[in-house]
């Protein structure tokens, strides 16, 4: 089963580590990418095949699946989302030559409804991109991960206030969470995209080991660090006004990150499973691992 093409799209992020992972497990892969830079260059030397397209265009869409059996759907978050999504389930439709597809997702689409208004606007695209896939009739597996440790909730952001004074400065109030850090997702789609028949029409919900409170948080960041770091809440409002801008992000992104703040203070996200384990056969990295293992970042 392993001798089968896959296309995954993207050179960076969770993209490269899937990629990656199915390199290492002598998966053979073809990276789609946007353009022909240096990281384009770095898959080649890997022994990667790179072709030059767009999931929005329909024909590199077609030249890029050209002799594929399975593909990854992925994207950073982008307003583009249904409609790669939508061009990527009609183009291989016709073509018909996957037995396997991993479309993914996020949890919050599992709480969704045809009408529901209160998530955010790439969590309305996930849900509909779902859909699109489900009616294509495709092979496809949908994997849904929680919020990514590796968000910037839970890096730059977190690594300014704790530089600063020891405190993880969110607006989650009393709400709980269970974050999962991308390289346990690209395990998982690796695993999946080597042998997809055993899920083809599954739904996988991704998280951490366990939920914990913004404090329960804390503490995971203080073993990991080696110092003191408490939870300090902020008012939602506030935060979404003074703090995220200086993240930087796109407002699409900043859109969907200030929701993700509000879902969590509902407590929307206090959800944990066991699918990880399920589908790889090992669990999930607690907060403490992650956090240790990019320690620099939060280093004064």
């Amino acid at each position: 089963m392993a001798g089968r093409l896959v296309l995954v799209p993207g050179a960076r992020g969770l993209g490269r580590k899937v990629l990656e992972r199915l390199h290492r497990m002598d998966v053979p892969v073809r990276a789609m990418v946007r353009h022909n830079d240096q990281r384009a260059a770095d898959l080649r030397a890997l022994g990667v095949e790179v072709v030059i397209g767009d999931l929005t265009r329909p024909e590199t869409v077609a030249a890029a699946l050209d002799g594929v059996s399975r593909m990854y759907f992925g994207m950073a978050v982008s307003s583009d989302h249904l409609l790669a999504a939508a061009v990527v389930a009609s183009v291989a439709k016709d073509m018909r030559v996957l037995d396997g597809l991993v479309d993914l997702s996020q949890m919050t689409v599992s709480q969704m409804t045809a009408t529901s208004t209160g998530e955010s606007d790439q969590q309305r695209l996930h849900y509909l991109a779902e859909r699109v896939f489900d009616w294509s009739g495709l092979p496809v597996t949908h994997v849904r991960p929680t919020v990514f440790l590796d968000n910037p909730l839970f890096t730059t952001l977190a690594a300014r206030s704790i530089r600063e004074n020891g405190t993880i400065a969110l607006p989650f109030g009393s709400g709980r969470t269970s974050p999962i850090s991308s390289d346990d997702v690209a395990r998982v789609v690796a695993v999946i995209l080597r042998d997809p028949s055993p899920h083809v029409g599954e739904v996988y919900q991704l998280t951490g080991p366990n939920t914990l409170d913004m404090h329960g948080m804390a503490e995971e960041y203080a073993k990991a660090l080696d110092r003191s770091v408490t939870y300090r809440d902020v008012p939602l409002d506030q935060w979404i006004a003074e703090v995220l801008p200086k993240a930087g992000l796109p407002p699409h992104t900043q859109q969907h990150v200030a929701t993700m703040a509000r879902l969590h203070r509902e407590n929307r996200y206090d959800r944990a499973t066991d699918d990880v384990f399920r589908v790889t056969r090992q669990p999930a990295q607690t907060v403490e691992r992650f956090v240790a293992e990019h320690r620099s970042l939060f280093s004064r």
